[in-house]
């Protein structure tokens, strides 16, 4: 006879109030309940203010990824005006937006998934003691050095927007002020430095070795071709995660979402299938069709606001009603949904619909797993990194070029910024009514994958993702933790409250 328990798990290293409560049959997670339990106010603060304050205000929504809130609050107000960047700007925005998430990348890998590796759950794994001498908290090697290294890049932001996190550099049309050429040449050393560090501590091979990876064989050949790859972090995760199983676990939805981002500049080097270097798209699996801003929607029916029906962000309300544990409402945060599908945001999404070759091998066959996601995460920088420096070269040698377009006035009207941030998809939508805000929604990667479950019943993306995992210790539940911490959860970007009248 089988034997129900259910527990919740606390999540800390997650900026924001997260608890997911699990229930535990026959050795394995049989169900899932995610839960936003912070509560605050950005969506109903932002009603009435001038029509620029977004950029002011928005990025305090998040002191991970302040830069991808101030792109989206930006670009939704390029969107109104009606505006075409020059290229400058376009270089300068995407530059700043890159940086932040090639440290994230870095460091949630290291100090916040890895650090579990280091746990003493793990203590009969073959490479624990490697781990622990890798990943204990504020004293393994791995975590100094990327602190120190991560710490440097994020110089570029303070560069070019003169402070991280919540700088408001970006201004309808372009950005508040260009770059001197010092300032610039400051900025491609630290990214060089910062990509040489990554080439060497990180991948273990160079980028371009890297990206000859176009297989589940390809990697395996990669894993056994030297020392150096192996003991990267890249490599020393493949060999601790397959080790312990987590290869097995995590498979979640089979459904990705990308918005799509990076515009890239009318005259560039850089080269992509779109006009944007991360493609947007909806796939089922490995097929991917169009993204169309018609088919997003948010549902409220298990999360403590007034039930107004299935809507559109441009039309949607933000109403908190606190019910507390009574009926069937369990958490702070929404429920986006895709055409009516939950669905996975991030790094592996944008993989699979960028049409990477080593993901969508491993998606079409099958094979998705907190592993893969985790591995999507720590190698995206091998797509960002070298744009990065181009552009920076292509801003030196078009300095003195425009940065902005229009008078800095922002018309009446309704207009959406939408951008990969870190964690995936996330989208402003604003209406300016009489040169003042009149409505602000926000939908954030976490609320993608962290959402409660649908009108339907349908279960948000880790909900769905913890399914079936094997517990060994149902009162330290790590192997769940591997599975969520894979989606890289950001509850303090998940959660809304309201003005008191």
């Amino acid at each position: 006879m089988s034997t129900r328990i259910i527990r919740d798990i606390p999540f800390n290293r997650v900026e924001g109030d997260l608890e997911v409560s699990i229930e535990y049959s026959d050795g394995r997670v049989s169900d899932a309940w995610s839960a936003g339990t912070l509560y605050r106010g950005f969506e109903n603060l932002m009603k009435g203010r001038g029509a620029l304050d977004g950029l002011v205000m928005t990025p305090r929504i998040c002191g991970i990824c302040s830069t991808t809130h101030l792109s989206a609050a930006a670009r939704a107000l390029d969107a109104i005006a009606g505006l075409t960047l020059p290229d400058n700007a376009v270089r300068v925005r995407n530059v700043a937006l890159m940086t932040e998430h090639v440290q994230s990348d870095v460091r949630h890998a290291v100090l916040m998934y890895m650090a579990d590796f280091a746990h003493p759950a793990h203590s009969s794994h073959p490479l624990y003691a490697e781990a622990l001498r890798r990943y204990a908290p504020a004293a393994g090697s791995s975590v100094i050095d990327v602190v120190r290294e991560t710490k440097r890049v994020l110089e570029v932001i303070a560069i070019l927007g003169g402070q991280w996190p919540h700088s408001s550099f970006m201004v309808p049309g372009g950005i508040a002020f260009a770059p001197s050429q010092a300032d610039v040449v400051q900025c491609q050393q630290i990214v060089g430095a910062y990509r040489s560090w990554y080439e060497r501590r990180v991948l273990g091979c160079p980028i371009e070795r890297w990206r000859e990876v176009d297989s589940r064989a390809a990697l395996d050949a990669w894993l056994a071709e030297n020392p150096a790859h192996r003991d990267s972090e890249v490599g020393f995760l493949l060999r601790f995660g397959r080790e312990a199983g987590l290869d097995a676990i995590g498979a979640g939805l089979n459904a990705f979402l990308s918005y799509g981002s990076l515009d890239l500049p009318g005259e560039t080097a850089v080269l992509a299938p779109t006009r944007q270097l991360v493609a947007a798209g909806f796939a089922r699996g490995t097929a991917v069709a169009d993204f169309d801003t018609a088919h997003i929607s948010e549902d409220v029916s298990h999360s403590w606001y007034r039930d107004r029906g299935t809507l559109h962000p441009a039309v949607g309300e933000t109403e908190p009603y606190a019910s507390g544990q009574q009926g069937q409402a369990y958490s702070w945060v929404k429920a986006p949904r895709y055409d009516g599908h939950a669905v996975e945001t991030g790094p592996l999404a944008e993989g699979v619909i960028n049409g990477q070759a080593l993901f969508v091998d491993i998606v079409g066959a099958g094979q998705v797993s907190a592993l893969t996601r985790q591995l999507a995460r720590l190698t995206r920088p091998t797509t960002l990194l070298p744009a990065m420096q181009t552009w920076l070269q292509e801003l030196l040698a078009a300095h003195g070029a425009p940065i902005i377009a229009g008078d800095g006035n922002v018309p009446d009207g309704e207009g959406a910024g939408l951008v990969q941030a870190t964690r995936g998809a996330l989208g402003h939508w604003v209406r300016i009514e009489n040169g003042r805000i009149a409505r602000y929604q926000v939908i954030t990667p976490t609320a993608w994958n962290g959402s409660p479950r649908d009108a339907r019943g349908l279960r948000g993306a880790w909900e769905q993702a913890v399914i079936g995992t094997p517990v060994a210790d149902p009162d330290n539940p790590i192997e769940a933790g591997h599975v969520i911490r894979s989606f890289d959860p950001c509850l303090v970007c998940a959660v809304h409250s309201v003005r008191r009248r």
